[in-house]
């Protein structure tokens, strides 16, 4: 890559990228309606668009820009903020275009897209697990403390599930009965509960209007190309669903559970999308303890106390899934969104639909990870009473 043409860009991302936005959110913030945005500092959004416009045609117009796969998605993922930035400041809008109206951005980013086999926008993994600081900053999109509040717990809460998607790897080889699989499954419960922690921290900090109206924005569907995109959704990483098919909470089998799965691939790195698929393959920790049952509905005794952590990590995980919708999706989406005039509610979701079909989804999902009694979708619920019982443990 053209290394000062990329390197300018990045740190204007990190610079007055951040400065304008933070400007704008402030000047949409001090309004009676915070949602208008249309005819609101146009001037600063002139300024955003050019000098963005003008360090990515710097970039395009050297024909050897191409670099390394890290090096790539860092890009991938500056080329992302801008446009979102973009699409967050109504400088575009899928709704009323049937292209990008920014031809070398968009250009840009499906070509790094092609190189990397990922979707052409920034993800999850941007903002947080591939977002390098530069002597203590980090790249957002403003420099507004509830922003950088959101990016370190989320942050947290991700590497707390990857540390109990680690773990929980290391059982399966080993098999759910050797000596050290209550320890690991002791492991995964506490990283599960550290994620609890963090979001109860993050809950603590952030100011609920400033989320709804000055963050969640940067996360809307946008076109690149011809091609709308969905929003990054914080779930764009793999752990959090190999804790759920490697407890066995959630199933490959379940039609529902796998299209979220490939939905997602092309939202996560490359390596993410290898661990899903890997997980995908595996006979899950649940189903290795149902086989260990006898015709009286017991397991060996070597079983007993790692099923008995393991239960304990499977409530863990539904705890944590039941903590990110009560107090996430109803408090800082639903609720806010209530007083919104109709105008702005449309595409209020990352993902595009109607909110209403979006909070189902994740009702469901939810229900799925905490295996509730439901009759209507497909959760673990039965097995797991059955496990239960073979634990000597009272029925849920």
């Amino acid at each position: 890559m053209p290394r000062d043409a990329v390197r300018q860009f990045d740190e204007w991302i990190r610079s007055a990228f951040k400065v304008h936005n933070t400007e704008l959110e402030n000047i949409y913030f001090a309004q009676d309606n915070p949602a208008v945005v249309e005819g609101v500092g146009d001037d600063i959004k002139a300024r955003l668009r050019d000098q963005g416009l003008k360090l990515i045609a710097d970039i395009v117009a050297d024909n050897d820009w191409f670099g390394g796969e890290a090096e790539a998605y860092d890009l991938l993922g500056n080329v992302g903020f801008f446009l979102a930035a973009l699409r967050r400041h109504e400088l575009t809008n899928p709704d009323r275009e049937q292209r990008s109206p920014f031809p070398e951005a968009s250009a840009l980013a499906q070509t790094l897209s092609t190189r990397l086999g990922v979707a052409p926008r920034f993800a999850t993994a941007h903002v947080n697990l591939s977002n390098h600081a530069d002597r203590g900053v980090h790249k957002s999109f403003t420099n507004l403390k509830d922003e950088l509040t959101f990016i370190k717990y989320n942050c947290l809460s991700i590497l707390g599930y990857i540390r109990a998607a680690d773990v929980l790897r290391r059982i399966i080889p080993l098999g759910v009965t050797h000596p050290v699989a209550e320890d690991l499954f002791a492991a995964a419960k506490a990283a599960l509960e550290d994620v609890c922690r963090s979001n109860a921290q993050l809950d603590e900090q952030l100011d609920v209007r400033r989320f709804f109206f000055n963050i969640r924005p940067y996360f809307k569907p946008y076109r690149v190309g011809r091609n709308e995109y969905r929003g990054a959704n914080a779930g764009d990483f793999a752990a959090i669903n190999e804790v759920d098919l490697m407890l066995g909470v959630c199933r490959v089998a379940d039609p529902t559970y796998s299209a979220l799965i490939i939905e997602k691939l092309p939202f996560v790195t490359l390596d993410d999308q290898r661990l899903l698929q890997s997980s995908a393959r595996q006979r899950s920790l649940l189903d290795e303890f149902i086989l260990l049952l006898d015709d009286g509905g017991r397991v060996p005794e070597p079983a007993v106390a790692p099923l008995r952590m393991f239960i304990e990590t499977c409530e863990a995980h539904g705890e944590t899934a039941s903590q990110h919708h009560d107090r996430f999706v109803r408090r800082y989406i639903e609720e806010p969104a209530v007083n919104m005039a109709e105008t702005h509610l449309k595409q209020i979701t990352a993902s595009g639909p109607p909110l209403s079909i979006v909070v189902g989804a994740l009702n469901v999902l939810r229900d799925k990870r905490r295996s509730a009694n439901r009759t209507d979708i497909d959760t673990r619920y039965a097995d797991l009473q059955q496990l239960r019982r073979a634990a000597g443990l009272p029925p849920t």
